[in-house]
């Protein structure tokens, strides 16, 4: 009986978090980082910075109490812009990851660049 419940519970946490792992691995992927990138704690949050299109530095926030949470919410809403989504979308990743998430990953959703900024890469004279 208790193998069974465990087992229930192994796959009721599991499962959801392989999704939003594999999902936020195909966000880094759409946005050009290495989707490798998610498995490693720490520099997973460096990347996502580089994929909203702040510096490297705002790591350092993320070791402030209070200051983390309100970083965090503020990169979330930035990985929301830097799709081309809206605050709403911005709380469904927050409140609902494990669907909002795989509609970042695997939806029909571009990168529109740091923060929705298009990135340039040709310039013509």
């Amino acid at each position: 009986m208790l193998f069974g419940s465990m087992f229930t519970l192994m796959g009721v946490l599991l499962i959801p978090g392989l999704l939003i792992i594999v999902s936020q691995w195909r966000i880094y992927e759409k946005a050009g980082q290495p989707g490798w990138a998610v498995l490693i704690p720490f520099y997973n949050f460096y990347v996502l910075l580089k994929i909203v299109g702040k510096p490297g530095w705002w790591l350092i926030w993320m070791f402030v109490p209070l200051a983390n949470i309100v970083i965090g919410i503020w990169v979330i809403n930035l990985l929301s812009i830097s799709f081309g989504k809206g605050v709403g979308f911005t709380l469904g990743l927050i409140f609902l990851p494990i669907i909002f998430y795989p509609i970042l990953g695997f939806g029909n959703v571009e990168y529109k660049g740091g923060a929705g900024k298009p990135q340039v890469t040709q310039i013509n004279i």
